[in-house]
């Protein structure tokens, strides 16, 4: 359970402003700027284009906006100007270090508008630039994009949103250009908790079935063929996720199916299989030294769940 965080403030709209967003004309969509067209950026771009929003894209290599202007997007001289072209601006940049930047050049002019962050970061970050775009009068929503660029728009692909809900609620419609909107709370930094952890779980899974792959193929086994046993007992094993979950919440992590004891006498035989087999054992190192800690703590007759509270530093 994250630390409480403290209230980021809301910005204020001044009565004047120095440009008003462009407005959509009767009957047609509304319309947003994204900055930073590189292969995500696109996409949620294309995305929005699609779905018959105007768009204003801005990129600092401004010669990367020419395929997104050729399908009928309008480019930016400026962050700033792309910014306040629209009301909604959608931000996909390399790192949070560059969105920093980008706020920090903004200057004045873009209050009361929205600023929608779908940069890679984490929920520390998130909830600096919330603070930030506050100060600029910018009200902001941090996201985390749950899809590659090829599935923008697609109904496979979903985003997760946090920060201001009041701004995500008005959005919320031209968002759902670019796949599901689910909306994770108003701390700025639960999005970026969220993409985290799913992606955690993600990369898990795909070091050990190359793990796997690795392993088989020391004796010429086609990883194409093994798949087919591979693939179905993944799947298998993850159907007992929500009952890890159930006992990760109540701390009831007591079993019948596999205990601590026996895994952890299991594990030095996977070591010892990579090592006379020839490939690193880097993956599996963490693992065991894990297990070794929960049978000195206590806890031998537990689950595998039981690991997930050892894991907090």
């Amino acid at each position: 359970m994250s630390a409480p965080q403290p209230p980021v403030p809301q910005p204020s709209v001044p009565v004047s402003q120095p440009s008003a967003p462009r407005s959509a004309a009767p009957g047609s969509r509304p319309p947003v700027s994204v900055l930073g067209v590189g292969m995500m950026g696109s996409a949620l771009a294309a995305a929005f284009l699609a779905a018959g929003h105007p768009v204003t894209v801005w990129n600092r290599t401004r010669s990367k906006t020419g395929p997104l202007v050729a399908q009928g997007a309008v480019p930016a001289r400026s962050a700033a100007e792309a910014v306040t072209a629209d009301g909604l601006a959608v931000v996909c940049l390399m790192t949070n270090d560059n969105v920093r930047e980008l706020l920090d050049s903004l200057g004045e002019s873009p209050a009361g508008r929205t600023v929608v962050n779908l940069t890679n970061g984490t929920p520390a970050q998130a909830r600096e630039l919330a603070v930030r775009a506050a100060e600029l009068g910018i009200r902001y929503i941090d996201g985390g994009i749950m899809a590659v660029p090829q599935m923008i728009g697609g109904p496979h692909a979903y985003v997760l949103y946090s920060g201001d809900e009041q701004a995500f609620g008005t959005h919320r419609s031209t968002l759902a250009a670019l796949g599901g909107t689910t909306f994770t709370g108003t701390d700025p930094g639960l999005a970026a908790l969220h993409d985290l952890a799913l992606l955690t779980g993600m990369h898990g899974m795909v070091v050990g079935v190359l793990q796997a792959y690795a392993l088989v193929r020391t004796e010429g086994i086609s990883a194409t063929g093994f798949s087919e046993l591979l693939v179905p007992w993944v799947g298998a094993m993850l159907s007992g996720a929500p009952q890890w979950a159930a006992a990760v919440d109540s701390g009831e992590h007591l079993t019948d199916v596999s205990s601590l004891a026996v895994n952890q006498a299991a594990v030095p035989n996977f070591l010892a299989a990579f090592r006379d087999q020839g490939i690193t054992t880097d993956f599996f190192e963490p693992l065991k030294a894990l297990l070794d800690r929960a049978i000195e703590e206590g806890y031998a007759d537990d689950g595998l769940s039981r690991l997930a509270d050892l894991m907090r530093a």
